[in-house]
C-alpha cells in the first residue's frame, strides 16, 4: 500500500496513518518527497529542515510537504493530525513551448520538400525582393520571380510591389525549394506549385496563346494562356526559334507585353522547362517552292529555260564561278537560272545551293540558290544514256 499518491495534481494521505502508527516517535515529522529520484520512496528528516537544493522549482518536479503532529496516533482513527498538503506542477516556459513548435514545424517543412509536397503559406507582407510568406510558426521568403505569372499577367499595368500589396494576407500554394533549420534559411516558390498542377496536361506539339513576359539576349519568355483564360507556365522561344530571318537581337522583333502565338516543341519535366517555337508555326522557307516566293516587283521570268529573259534580277554574287565548276565535271551537261525572285525573310547571309528533292523530268534537275532575301531556281542537265 503506497504512503501518498498524486492523482491529478492533488496529494491524498492514503496510507499516512497507517505508515505512522508503525513508527513511535511522539514528535512532529516533516515527510519530503521529489520525483528528482527515480527511487519510489519518499525521505522522511528530522527536525523539521528541508535542505534548499531540493526546493528548487523545476517543470519535473513536484514537491510535497506534509506537518504531522505526533499526536495523529488517536484513540479515533477519524481524528486525523492536522495536515496540510502543497502540491505545485510548473508548465513549460513560453520559451521552450515555441521551440518545440518551431521544431515541429521544421519537420512538417521538410517531409513537404523531401516529397515535393504543395502547402498553404499565408502572405505576411513583402520587401524589395519578394513576399514574405509564414507556414505556421515558421516565416520563408518566396522572391518575385517565383511568383506564377499569373498575377502579372492579370494586371499589367500593376508594378510587382503593388501585385504583392493586394498577395498581402492571402493563401497561396507553394513549394519548398529550400529548408536549412540551422541557418532559419526557407525559400518558397510558386510557380513550382503551378508547374506541379499543369505541366502534366500540355504535350510537345500543343499549340498556345501566350504573352511576351520578358526579353533577353538569349530568348524571350512566353506566359502560356490556359483554357480558364489565365498564364499559369512559362516557356523559352530560343533567339533561334523566333523567326527564319536572321535575327540580330530578339528585341527587334519581340517586345514585353506582345500577344504571340507559339508551339510547344519540347518539356523538361525534371528541369520544369518548356521550349517553345514561333517560327515553326510557318512553313521552313527551305522547304518552299519558288510560288510561294515573292517576286521583285512581282517580275518573274517568262521563259523557265531562257536566262536572257531574266534579266530583271543580276545572279547571286559567286554563282557563276559555281556554274563554271559544275560544268567541268562528268555527267553534267548544262546547268542555268531558270528564274529568280524576293523571299519575305533573309534566311542566309552566305550563298547557299540545295538540291531539291523533286524527282528529275527529262533529266533534269532542280536546285535551289538563297543567299540573303533573294532565291533562284537552278536547272541542272544530265547527259542521255
Amino acid at each position: 500500500m503506497p504512503i501518498f499518491s498524486v492523482t491529478q495534481g492533488s496529494l491524498t494521505l492514503a496510507g499516512l496513518s497507517a505508515f505512522l502508527s508503525q513508527h513511535h516517535h511522539q514528535q512532529q515529522q516533516q515527510i519530503f518527497a521529489t520525483t528528482d529520484h527515480a527511487s519510489p520512496f519518499f525521505t522522511i528528516t528530522s527536525p523539521l529542515f528541508i535542505p534548499p537544493s531540493r526546493t528548487r522549482r523545476s517543470t519535473n518536479n513536484i514537491t510535497a510537504k506534509f506537518s504531522v503532529s505526533a499526536n495523529a496516533k488517536a484513540e479515533n482513527s477519524s481524528e486525523t493530525a492536522i495536515t496540510t498538503a502543497t502540491d505545485e506542477v510548473l508548465e513549460p516556459s513560453p520559451d521552450a513551448l515555441r521551440q518545440a513548435r518551431r521544431s515541429a514545424d521544421w519537420k512538417a517543412v521538410k517531409a513537404y520538400y523531401d516529397g515535393g509536397h504543395i502547402l498553404q503559406g499565408r502572405v505576411e507582407g513583402f520587401n524589395g525582393g519578394g513576399l514574405i510568406v509564414r507556414f505556421y510558426s515558421l516565416v520563408g521568403f518566396l522572391p518575385f520571380p517565383l511568383l506564377s505569372p499569373s498575377h502579372s499577367c492579370k494586371d499589367p499595368q500593376k508594378t510587382i510591389h503593388e501585385i504583392a500589396k493586394d498577395l498581402t494576407g492571402l493563401l497561396i500554394s507553394v513549394k519548398v525549394i529550400h529548408a536549412e533549420e540551422e541557418n532559419r534559411k526557407l525559400i518558397f516558390s510558386e510557380k513550382e506549385a503551378v508547374w506541379s498542377k499543369f505541366s502534366k496536361g500540355i504535350n510537345v506539339g500543343e499549340i498556345f496563346a501566350g504573352r511576351v513576359g520578358s526579353v533577353e539576349d538569349y530568348g524571350a519568355f512566353i506566359h502560356l494562356r490556359f483554357p480558364d483564360g489565365l498564364y499559369h507556365l512559362t516557356g523559352l522561344v530560343h533567339v533561334s526559334e523566333v523567326s527564319w530571318d536572321l535575327v540580330q537581337d530578339v528585341r527587334d522583333i519581340l517586345n514585353v507585353g506582345d500577344e504571340v502565338t507559339v508551339k510547344i516543341i519540347d518539356i523538361d519535366q525534371g528541369k520544369s522547362r518548356i521550349t517553345l517555337s514561333i517560327k515553326q508555326l510557318e512553313e521552313d522557307p527551305l522547304l518552299e517552292t519558288l510560288d510561294k516566293v515573292i517576286p521583285q516587283d512581282g517580275s518573274i521570268a517568262p521563259d523557265p529555260l531562257n536566262m536572257h529573259n531574266s534579266i530583271t534580277i543580276e545572279p547571286l554574287p559567286g554563282l557563276e564561278s559555281i556554274f563554271q565548276e559544275l560544268t567541268r565535271e562528268d555527267g553534267i551537261d548544262d546547268i542555268r537560272i531558270s528564274r529568280q525572285g524576293f523571299e519575305k525573310r533573309v534566311v542566309s547571309q552566305d550563298l547557299q545551293l540545295w538540291l531539291s528533292n523533286a524527282p528529275p523530268i527529262n533529266r533534269k534537275f532542280t536546285l535551289l540558290a538563297r543567299a540573303g532575301r533573294q532565291v533562284g531556281y537552278v536547272c541542272l542537265f544530265t547527259p542521255p544514256r
